[in-house]
């Protein structure tokens, strides 16, 4: 099945089930223009109001989270704020506009990651899995495919061939992953574009085999460290539980 064969009220859910989990983060991209060059050359250099209104957005989002989401949302803040200082500041991977790490982005992070999350395990989009996810591969490949050809942006393209290889023997995670990629990509094109943070021509400003686009088409790539990070935290929290698991899927197996 793909989806267009997947029926109209079940594809009026999926399209509202989008929308409510993902598509109004989607928004956050038109909220970047309070920290844009633009804003800050003409009104005023400050990062607050966008620093506010995203700790608004993850606080409204944490408490009607369920439980379990809420507790990988903090450790998804504890380890973005690590893997941002890692990136931006140690690695020069990309710089932000004042050559910081602003407070929104970890915050972000978060929200994305619970976002994706609850979107991936919503009843209707589970039951139509596999269609949502080949339409998101194919929207994927050609935007990475587009980058390469008319960007020259080799860094970003082999960063998506990174995800589809990691991907391959993990099907259950395909789908979280690629909504998390397409997400991801609207919101770097949205803060390159209002001068938000930017990426430099070669991969990590020292690779000259890998051109990149500003922004790369696949750093996504990098948020499977954010996934595991969580996951592993949070099994290590929950060992006696997630040993419980781990032997009734044996004996099921």
């Amino acid at each position: 099945m793909n989806v267009f064969e997947i029926p109209k009220d079940d594809l009026k859910k999926i399209i509202s089930t989008f929308n409510r989990e993902i598509g109004r983060f989607i928004f956050f991209v038109f909220v970047l223009f309070f920290d844009s060059i633009y804003f800050a050359e003409n009104v005023t250099s400050s990062q607050l109001l966008i620093n506010i209104l995203m700790l608004a957005g993850f606080f409204k989002m944490y408490f009607r989270s369920t439980p379990r989401v809420k507790e990988l949302m903090i450790y998804a803040v504890i380890l973005g704020f690590a893997g941002e200082y890692l990136f931006s500041r140690a690695l020069s991977m990309y710089t932000y506009r004042l050559e910081n790490v602003p407070f929104y982005v970890p915050i972000g992070h978060a929200a994305l990651y619970g976002r994706i999350l609850m979107f991936s395990k919503a009843s209707v989009v589970k039951k139509y899995n596999k269609a949502i996810e080949q339409l998101f591969a194919i929207v994927i490949a050609i935007f990475a495919t587009t980058y390469l050809v008319y960007f020259s942006d080799v860094f970003g393209f082999v960063m998506t061939l990174g995800v589809f290889l990691l991907l391959w023997k993990r099907p259950k995670d395909r789908l979280f992953f690629y909504a998390m990629y397409i997400l991801v990509a609207i919101l770097e094109i949205g803060g390159t574009a209002f001068g938000c943070w930017r990426w430099p021509s070669i991969g990590f400003e020292v690779f000259e085999f890998l051109p990149s686009n500003n922004p790369p088409s696949g750093i996504s790539l990098f948020y499977f460290l954010l996934d595991i990070g969580c996951f592993v935290i949070y099994t290590q929290r929950h060992n006696i539980t997630w040993s419980r698991l781990k032997n009734i899927r044996s004996i099921r197996a």
